[in-house]
């Protein structure tokens, strides 16, 4: 019995020492929570059309809600649509929160291992937050794999958020009715006015604007680069990197209700 007992001990200190040493293995197998656990919704594409500029998810469109919601103790998973390492963009460690969440360990291995869709149980999460960069215009709208995701979640009482570009994963989710999720409701996301002023709007595959309203969004924003969120039945959305943590703020708080 004590040899038994013994080995059991043994086992549970290596366990603790591998987590210690791989801090994102909880990311290999996530748990079933539902009442901590949000879903973060990053892309994998890497290049701005045929311009050879590299883009990815902004580095900040994770950061800031990723610190509101990870200090508030929910616990956060990454997935993209090809899983792996999914590339960065406005990396600018200048900003504190940005450098915060880049020397997490445990995040860190997060985002450089990202989950595929087909690892996701929808039901384990109490929300799913799609983050911005342009890269998304690319790889979320057609995504049948991560709308169902999406739409599992938020038909579960859950929530989706999305930030600037991330309104992107928003556009072809249906839901069971047949209804898309956005139609009806009043959504916010990285303006037509804003695509142009950075010269990208003959790059990017669609104008995000104008195919959400064609989605039967009631689509509100403000000027450049203004902070703006939209909260409408538990969909939270936000116009730009200026407003990343306040869709954060604004998750958190639908969250406790």
């Amino acid at each position: 019995m004590k040899k038994t007992l013994h080995k059991l001990a043994t086992m549970a200190v290596l366990l603790v020492g591998m987590i210690s040493v791989f801090p994102g293995i909880a990311q290999l197998k996530p748990s079933n929570n539902i009442k901590n656990k949000i879903l973060f919704v990053l892309t994998s594409h890497n290049k701005k059309g045929d311009t050879g500029q590299p883009t990815g998810y902004y580095l900040g469109e994770v950061s800031h809600p990723w610190e509101v919601l990870h200090e508030a103790g929910y616990e956060i998973d990454f997935v993209s649509p090809k899983g792996g390492k999914a590339p960065v963009d406005g990396f600018n460690l200048e900003d504190a929160t940005n450098r915060k969440f880049w020397e997490n360990a445990e995040y860190r291995y997060k985002v450089e291992h990202t989950l595929t869709p087909a690892d996701i149980n929808p039901e384990a999460y109490a929300a799913i937050f799609y983050a911005g960069g342009h890269g998304a215009m690319w790889d979320f709208a057609d995504n049948t794999a991560l709308a169902d995701i999406a739409a599992k979640i938020y038909e579960n009482n859950g929530i989706v958020g999305a930030v600037c570009h991330g309104p992107a994963g928003l556009v072809n989710i249906k839901l069971n009715d047949g209804k898309y999720l956005v139609d009806g409701k009043h959504i916010n996301a990285f303006t037509n006015e804003e695509e142009i002023a950075v010269g990208l709007e003959k790059v990017v595959p669609f104008a995000l604007e104008t195919q959400l309203i064609a989605r039967g969004a009631k689509f509100e924003k403000s000027g450049l680069w203004q902070a703006h969120v939209a909260v409408d039945n538990r969909v939270i959305t936000g116009q730009n990197p200026q407003s990343a943590k306040a869709v954060g703020e604004a998750m958190r708080k639908q969250l406790r209700f």
